[in-house]
């Protein structure tokens, strides 16, 4: 295994462990940023796939760095990937809840969490808005994203109910697109 890429996906996962504010999945549009436009380990439908079977399975969402390093370089790149995406943050957490604790209240605590919600919000839209535009499926699946959202948003539905209804979905609209020129073929073939 090359110790130069496994280099580079210590140097990816590092640095964006520390600004992960608001969870993981504020770092999403840079990881797809990193991993498919400035290293091309792999392309943008891969990195949507990858990040689905993140969000699916069981476990912590950091699942996804496992994943882009197994991916990348096997075995030691998934150990590397995953190390470099939690240890900066832990350590960065163990120092930050001893000073937490004994400044609880003050001014300058209040100011920085008030200030960090709107920044981790935008960085969890931003996400967003990534895997949107990288969606297999065209406008359909595009679509089929942003019904969701809606009924997420504003219904108690059940998410894998939604996750199956779109697939479902997705499925016959693709089915319909292959048989549809068909049938138009035998007409006019006629």
């Amino acid at each position: 295994m090359s110790t130069r890429i496994l280099l580079q996906l210590a140097g990816v996962f590092a640095p964006l462990s520390l600004v992960t504010i608001g969870g993981g999945q504020a770092i999403i549009a840079d990881i797809q940023r990193q991993v498919v436009d400035v290293h091309g380990w792999m392309t943008h439908a891969q990195f949507s796939v990858d990040f689905a079977i993140s969000r699916m399975a069981p476990g912590p969402g950091s699942l996804l760095a496992t994943l882009i390093g197994w991916q990348v370089a096997g075995f030691w790149g998934a150990v590397v990937a995953t190390l470099a995406l939690l240890a900066p943050t832990g350590l960065l957490i163990l120092g930050v809840t001893h000073v937490w604790s004994r400044y609880r209240g003050a001014k300058w605590q209040l100011a920085l969490e008030r200030g960090l919600r709107p920044v981790a919000s935008g960085m969890i839209l931003a996400a967003g808005w990534v895997l949107l535009k990288s969606l297999d499926g065209g406008l359909p699946a595009k679509a089929i994203a942003l019904i969701a959202v809606v009924l997420l948003l504003n219904t108690r539905i059940n998410p894998l109910l939604l996750l199956l209804c779109g697939a479902l979905m997705l499925l016959g609209l693709s089915d319909l697109s292959v048989m549809l020129p068909q049938a138009l073929q035998v007409h006019i073939g006629s």
